[in-house]
Formats: structure tokens, C-alpha cells, sequence
């Protein structure tokens, strides 16, 4: 069975550089300066969660909510609490 955990995010595309800015209410707050087309945000936000966690890029995907700031990201070869400690949440 592959591990794999998700995380829902807030995403604010071009903002002032890239930057994972901590969970408020369950939910990850992110910004990059990637602008929201052609699924670049996206790409730029997925970067940030796979060097933050220590993953492949590969490995980070929006599996839901691809058009709008509120979105779901499923990191693969971690799990749950691992995912959340990695990125700064409480476990």
C-alpha cells in the first residue's frame, strides 16, 4: 500500500515571493508570485510543498480545486502526521 497524505491549502498567487506561511484554522496559508494561469500557480505551489516536506516535486499534486485559491494537495511516500509536522502544523 503506497502512503500518501493530503492537506488543504489556501493558495494567494502573485504575491510577494514564495513562501508556505504557516495553518490557521486546519488549513496550510501559501503564497507564491506565480500568476494563477495555465495551472502555474499550481506548479510553483506544488515546488514549494515538495522542497519543504523533502519530496519530489513529482510526488505533490492538487487533486482538488485546481481553478480557486481553496485547494487539496496530496503529497505521496508520507503520511498524515509526518506531512503535517514537516510543514510546520501541530500533529
Amino acid at each position: 500500500m503506497k502512503k500518501s497524505a493530503r492537506v488543504s491549502v489556501r493558495l494567494r498567487p502573485r504575491g510577494r515571493g514564495d513562501a508556505l506561511l504557516g495553518f490557521e484554522e486546519g488549513v496550510l496559508r501559501a503564497r507564491v508570485s506565480a500568476p494563477p494561469t495555465d495551472g502555474r500557480a499550481n506548479r510553483a505551489l506544488c515546488k514549494l510543498i515538495a522542497a519543504k516536506v523533502g519530496v519530489a516535486p513529482s510526488r505533490v499534486s492538487v487533486i482538488h480545486g485546481a481553478k480557486s485559491r481553496d485547494k487539496v494537495v496530496e503529497v505521496q511516500s508520507v503520511g498524515a502526521d509526518e506531512l503535517t509536522q514537516r510543514l510546520g502544523g501541530e500533529s
